[in-house]
């Protein structure tokens, strides 16, 4: 029976050579787990790696984040202090793929000149830190791939790589920073605006690289590998 399976015969195939119904078939085939496809073509294991040293990849991601401010209900129903169109900022993350030591800033936009500014701000930081930028990882928005971006990266003598297309995880701690973020942050509490939270966001971030246990680093702070080990 699995081995007809395997063949990827259909279900009322497999009852036609057996000679059993397509009720009994089907019922097996889900007890067996291979009555889907994804059970016969299993995703590849993801691979997970790490730079040898700090700065020798940091990832770069952008998070869209919304501006809202207190709202009061009247009597009659109608919202008071709603905006209607309250705008957006960007959360702009820098992640350093070895110590996961993380910068962050809440920007205006995702403009270019906007991310440069930020880049050239991550640089730095992690100077301050001990840790030289050598390389950047980041996805495929068109801020990161202006010819002006390019030039930033090329003047501060940074090798600039870029994930493929569709394939987010490829930049995984970026993504996995944001969640993370949002999770102890921006979602922690209820904000009474978009000012209150986003003051909130340099304490969180200087805990995060200080005080907080980080899993894959055996439950250490990233600051416990940062070359310096500077608190600065």
């Amino acid at each position: 029976m699995v081995e007809l399976r395997r063949q990827h015969l259909p279900g009322y195939q497999i009852a036609r050579r057996t000679g059993a119904s397509s009720a009994s078939i089907s019922r097996i085939l889900r007890c067996a787990h291979l009555s889907r496809w994804r059970d016969l073509n299993p995703p590849p294991p993801v691979v997970r790696y790490e730079h040898p040293h700090p700065g020798d990849m940091i990832h770069l991601d952008i998070k869209g984040m919304t501006r809202f401010s207190e709202v009061s209900l009247r009597g009659d129903g109608r919202l008071r202090g709603k905006l209607k169109h309250p705008g957006f900022l960007a959360l702009h993350v820098a992640v350093d793929d070895h110590s996961r030591m993380a910068f962050t800033q809440m920007l205006p936009d995702q403009k270019a000149e906007t991310t440069i500014g930020f880049l050239q701000a991550a640089v730095e930081f992690f100077a301050r830190h001990g840790i030289r930028v050598r390389a950047l990882l980041t996805d495929n928005g068109t801020s990161y791939r202006s010819r002006w971006f390019s030039q930033a990266c090329h003047l501060m003598e940074i090798r600039h790589h870029r994930t493929r297309p569709y394939t987010p995880r490829t930049n995984g701690k970026a993504e996995r920073f944001i969640q993370t973020a949002l999770r102890e942050w921006a979602y922690a509490k209820h904000w009474t605006n978009s000012e209150q939270r986003d003051a909130h966001l340099k304490p969180w971030n200087d805990f995060y690289n200080l005080e907080r246990p980080h899993g894959s680093l055996n439950y250490k702070p990233p600051i416990s590998r940062s070359d310096g080990g500077t608190t600065s």
